[in-house]
């Protein structure tokens, strides 16, 4: 009979305990390497990619930020819907409008700035100097967002019919060639578009939603992604309050390299944000009455064919990240 040697046989046995530890190892390296990414969708009104990257807020973050460029809240609401979107910055008429139609989508946040930050235009040189002037003109409005909701809202305060303007769907992007062209007698519309308008002298404001409506912003998570994400979505909210708090201090040099970045004239970021002063804010009780009071008031007018339930849309758990 042969014998093995002692020092052969533990040889083998480490070996084979070597070679079954080579999986595990060399899946080390992927596991390490898996990174959670957040799908934030930006607009023009927010410039929430460049104040970050100005305030240098992402600095440290475990997580990382893929950036999508959208000109209008209804892409946003879309991506959203078809979780596109982890993350996105919009208007809350527009998520009002998504929630409406059942989309999985949370508040998990609120934006606020000055309410003249959205505004009626008309052709600076045009005769009209109420409302009540544009009977029967065309106004161009971009179904479910703020556009609709201020036209709505001014026409109820005046006492006038929806139909007393007729409203003709235009992206506001095309909206002010069409004002210049003669297409359009005016349009409701946000900021910078109102002030590139109004400082190239193309445009003035009819009116603005003070006084008629909250016009805040919301800041939506995708309702899977809200809970998957969770912590770093929290973490990057904390990171953009603090970034808009940075531009607030640094007006100067933000708007000069955001007039690069966004390529507008620097007189025209100077004048938006010497009056604009954007905060963030957790979803409080005064967040969830303008909420309700916006879906209400879309609901009477028609706008939205369904009532919102707000305590079901929006999502209290990041309030301690946005805490003052």
């Amino acid at each position: 009979m042969k014998t093995i040697n002692p020092l052969r046989r533990r040889a083998t046995r480490l070996l084979l305990s070597a070679l079954a530890l080579l999986p595990v190892l060399s899946a080390a390296p992927a596991l390490a390497s898996e990174q959670v990414v957040l799908r934030v969708g930006d607009q023009n009104y927010y410039n929430i990619r460049a104040s970050v990257e100005a305030a240098n807020a992402l600095e440290g973050a475990s997580y990382r930020v893929e950036w999508k460029h959208f000109q209008a809240a209804a892409p946003i609401a879309e991506a959203l819907d078809s979780a596109a979107l982890d993350l996105g910055f919009l208007g809350d008429s527009g998520l009002l409008f998504l929630a409406a139609k059942g989309a999985p989508v949370k508040v998990v946040g609120v934006s606020r700035q000055n309410q003249d930050g959205v505004a009626l235009l008309v052709a600076k040189d045009a005769p009209y100097k109420t409302l009540a002037d544009l009977k029967g003109r065309k106004v161009a409005i971009w179904p479910g967002a703020w556009s609709q909701q201020l036209v709505y809202r001014a026409l109820e305060k005046q006492g006038l019919p929806q139909d007393y303007v007729e409203l003709v769907k235009v992206m506001p992007i095309d909206a002010s060639a069409a004002l210049q062209g003669g297409k359009i007698d005016a349009f409701p519309v946000w900021e910078p578009y109102i002030s590139q308008l109004v400082v190239s002298g193309q445009a003035r404001p009819l009116l603005t939603a003070k006084g008629l409506m909250p016009a805040i912003s919301t800041i939506a998570a995708n309702a899977d992604s809200a809970k998957a994400k969770h912590e770093a979505i929290a973490d990057f909210l904390l990171r953009v309050k603090r970034a808009r708090e940075w531009v607030n201090t640094h007006q100067e040099d933000y708007a000069a390299r955001w007039a690069r970045t966004a390529k507008l004239e620097p007189e025209t970021v100077r004048h938006w944000f010497a009056t604009a002063r954007m905060v963030i804010e957790p979803v409080n009780e005064a967040a969830v009455a303008d909420l309700r009071d916006t879906a209400d008031f879309l609901h009477k007018s028609g706008a939205i064919a369904t009532p919102v339930d707000i305590d079901k849309v929006v999502d209290r758990s990041f309030g301690a990240a946005l805490a003052p």
